[in-house]
């Protein structure tokens, strides 16, 4: 008797929506796709030595090459992991007996990787306060280690990474950068940010979810994450994802060829907070006073809970996010705009637009189109 078939857990993508939160997940590009199908058809466990299991070595070490190609590495410089926040948690936790030091707009899976972590500020536009960074390596002698974004999830902004490790170094504490959100839209360099370690995620660059990478500096050797085999230098143990990690490896040479268009979307971010903030006077983009990358714009409008936003723009059929897509579920004030200093019926109020690959004019168009509606809607009555 034949079963029936399986039903999709999922519906597939809706290509009339338009998707807009690329900083969350950016779709899986065509390319990246046929690379993990290709995939699918090698039999054999990685660390096998029988000629299956080395063919799937093979593209596993290819993906890794491409990896580090992306940063400036060389390929023994990478490993793998299962997502970004495990790279973060791997970061962090990898150095027992060092103080930690990070910025207050970092990334929930660095907070909470450290939470008893020294914190140091920003300033309104977002950036890292360096000074209060070194006073604090200089107030103590014991060995730190220091960790700051290089673009912020929430509001796109370009953190000093590089005079970060500097001041970092210069006190002998490590620097970390947490660069996911900078990866495939600016150029990256381990070597010219001077970063000892640097973290990123498949899924940001159009590449699967579940695959991430933590990029070492040259003979720096963390703590173990998981142990139990000799998978990733016997740092983190376990059958290595050979689908997500092909995926990654796919999308990373895509994002290196693709530079000059992700830095293209300049013109469309510019053109959305342009229009976006003529029709609606008494709407902010955040973070604009400062260097920013080139898909994000986080938009506050004041009165109007982020929250509602994104549910009332879903029924035009817009896909945004309010602050981070890790943090959805939870109803409360952005921590990034709390530390740029808004109250928190602002911080609540703002939404995150983000463009990338699947990006043009006419979703910008649908963006600005439900987003006016909606803000006149609810302007208050005296204008």
């Amino acid at each position: 008797m034949t079963s029936p078939p399986v039903a999709p857990y999922v519906a597939p993508f809706r290509r009339t929506g338009v998707y807009l939160d690329h900083n969350a997940t950016a779709p899986l590009k065509p390319e990246v796709k046929a690379a993990m199908g290709q995939a699918m058809d090698l039999v054999g466990n990685p660390s096998s030595v029988h000629a299956f299991g080395r063919n799937a070595r093979r593209a596993v070490e290819e993906a890794r090459a491409a990896v580090a190609a992306l940063v400036g590495v060389k390929p023994a410089q990478v490993l793998f992991t299962g997502s970004g926040t495990e790279a973060n948690n791997f970061a962090l936790r990898g150095f027992p007996g060092r103080r930690t030091l990070t910025s207050v707009i970092e990334h929930e899976s660095v907070l909470a990787a450290q939470p008893e972590a020294e914190r140091f500020g920003v300033d309104r536009d977002g950036v890292a306060h360096l000074d209060e960074l070194e006073r604090r390596l200089a107030a103590a002698s014991n060995p730190a280690l220091v960790s700051l974004m290089l673009v912020n999830n929430e509001t796109g902004v370009i953190q000093p990474v590089a005079d970060a490790a500097r001041i970092a170094h210069a006190h002998g504490a490590l620097a970390h950068c947490d660069a996911v959100q900078a990866a495939g839209r600016m150029p990256l360099s381990l070597r010219a940010l001077g970063v000892d370690l640097m973290t990123l995620s498949a899924h940001k660059l159009g590449g699967p979810t579940g695959v991430g990478a933590l990029i070492l500096t040259e003979g720096l050797e963390p703590d173990a994450l998981i142990r139990g085999g000799g998978q990733e230098r016997r740092k983190r143990a376990g059958t290595e994802n050979l689908l997500g990690i092909v995926g990654f490896g796919a999308a990373a040479r895509l994002a290196l060829d693709g530079l000059a268009e992700a830095a293209d979307l300049a013109s469309l971010r510019d053109r959305l907070e342009r229009e976006a903030l003529a029709a609606v006077p008494h709407a902010r983009a955040m973070g604009a006073g400062a260097a920013r990358v080139a898909n994000t714009s986080c938009l506050m409008l004041a009165g109007l809970p982020g929250e509602t936003q994104v549910m009332t723009l879903d029924l035009a059929g817009v896909a945004v996010s309010a602050g981070s897509a890790c943090s959805s579920g939870k109803v409360k004030p952005s921590h990034v705009l709390a530390a740029m200093g808004e109250d928190d019926r602002s911080a609540a109020s703002a939404i995150r637009v983000s463009l990338g690959w699947t990006s043009d004019d006419e979703a910008v168009d649908r963006f600005l189109t439900a987003w006016t509606a909606m803000a006149r809607r609810s302007a208050p009555a005296d204008g």
